[in-house]
């Protein structure tokens, strides 16, 4: 058996079962049948079925799994709870999309040659899906994974991060209890080699990721030919304040956005570019508003931030901010170990640009502010990494907001709001090394299904 513990305290929490290749050559050879034999294919409307039973189940247990999230991966309750409230509107739009899922007609008689035939493309599944998923959303990431294989109509083997399984084998198990046979969705827990074994098989006709872009890319190119995939690793994510920004509203978001599950987020605040006359005011207010947050067992309801996912990244963490400090940046708040579990909210300003925490995805409750006098140098900056996922900008200037738009390497780009914004229906894509194709539910079902056509000569 697996055991897992919460991350703040280390105190057992549940365990989960291990699974050896025996045991996952298995869940492939079922899944793969299930697959081969169309007569088993589910009906739109058996999809539909089972995802809104599990739905409801979900409903019912929001409580339990809540707590759930916050035992085993630290994310406070207040934001747990949140978690389980997007992982059951999530299911909701699995079920929309299970009537969107259509093809269109192909025009035939725009050439001689097309003459006299018909032609239009329907959606199928593609094949069997393998996930594999992060810790930092235990409940959600997998509905992401999971739910859109189910409401697809593909077999799906589902592996969750080894610090926070607990969520996922449940949610498996919801699905099993809504009247989704087991071999359509299955849950494991193997060793890496075995994992990797697994993502590589031949069986495999799409292979969903999130996680670190070092492991991400590294199974990417173990893929056996024609399985497709999507990855979706992290960024340093940038923020512009320019001098028309609204502090009283840019301090509460990046504060959020910045600290939220401990940073612990791809998309978390990291990097914010303040002009050289606000800098200080934003860099003082947010300091003190970082100051005041509650850090502490996730599974307490005033806890604001939780752990990290293990004492390894407390230690990491320190290491650079320490680096930091030496390099020249100031720490205004935090900037210490709090226990070997947890770390102080810590703001920086002025950090290097050549600093590790400036260069790499944290991970972890830091922010880092740079002072700029021209916002294309700052814009510069911001680009100047392997990473680009999502960005922001603070302003009451529609030109200045625009101008960043357009110039800031990224896939969305907010204004007025922090950098983690994210709606589950929105298209959700990492550039450059922060990932590959396109998450949310839409985007994902679509991912997992394969046109196909018709053509009738007649």
């Amino acid at each position: 058996m697996h055991e897992v513990v919460n991350p703040f305290d280390l105190s057992p929490v549940g365990s989960v079962p291990t699974h050896d290749w025996d045991a996952v050559d298995a869940a492939l050879t079922k899944a793969q049948a299930l697959f081969r034999d169309r007569s088993q294919w589910k009906k739109p409307h058996e999809r539909a079925a089972i995802l809104h039973w599990a739905m409801e189940i979900m409903r019912e247990r929001r409580d339990h799994l809540a707590m759930q999230v916050a035992a085993e991966g630290g994310k406070p309750l207040i934001d747990a709870r949140v978690e389980v409230d997007r992982a059951i509107n999530g299911m909701e739009l699995c079920i929309h999309e299970i009537g969107a899922l259509k093809g269109t007609e192909i025009p035939m008689g725009l050439t001689a040659a097309g003459d006299g035939r018909l032609a239009w493309t329907t959606r199928e599944p593609i094949g069997v899906v393998v996930a594999v998923s992060a810790f930092n959303h235990p409940l959600n990431l997998i509905v992401h994974q999971v739910a859109p294989a189910v409401a697809t109509g593909c077999p799906v083997i589902v592996k969750p991060a080894a610090d926070t399984p607990l969520s996922c084998f449940e949610f498996v198990s919801i699905l099993h209890e809504a009247g989704l046979e087991p071999d359509w969705a299955q849950a494991v827990q193997p060793p890496r080699d075995v994992s990797e074994k697994m993502v590589s098989d031949p069986r495999v006709a799409f292979f969903s990721f999130i996680g670190s872009a070092g492991v991400g890319w590294s199974l990417r190119s173990k893929l056996a030919p024609g399985t497709r995939c999507a990855l979706e690793h992290g960024g340093v994510a940038p923020v512009i304040v320019d001098p028309s920004g609204n502090l009283d509203l840019a301090v509460p978001s990046l504060t959020k956005g910045g600290f939220y599950h401990s940073g612990q987020v791809c998309v978390s605040v990291q990097r914010v570019f303040a002009h050289s006359s606000i800098v200080d005011d934003l860099a003082s207010r947010m300091a003190d508003a970082a100051s005041k947050l509650k850090v502490g067992n996730a599974i307490h309801e005033d806890t604001e931030c939780g752990p990290l996912i293990r004492p390894k990244e407390v230690d990491r963490v320190a290491k650079w901010i320490d680096e930091a400090r030496d390099g020249g940046a100031k720490v205004l708040c935090g900037g210490e170990k709090l226990s070997d579990t947890t770390y102080a909210p810590t703001v920086l300003l002025n950090p290097s640009p050549e600093a590790t925490i400036s260069r790499n995805e944290v991970f972890g409750p830091a922010v880092c502010i740079y002072s700029y006098d021209d916002v294309d140098a700052a814009i510069a900056q911001a680009n100047s990494l392997d990473v680009a996922f999502q960005a922001a900008v603070f302003t009451n200037d529609l030109s200045s907001a625009m101008h960043t738009y357009r110039n800031i390497d990224a896939s969305a780009v907010m204004v007025n709001d922090h950098t983690a914004f994210r709606t589950d229906w929105m298209p959700f894509a990492g550039l450059r090394t922060s990932g590959h194709g396109v998450g949310g539910i839409p985007y994902t079902c679509h991912e997992m299904t394969i046109e196909k056509m018709i053509v009738i000569k007649g």
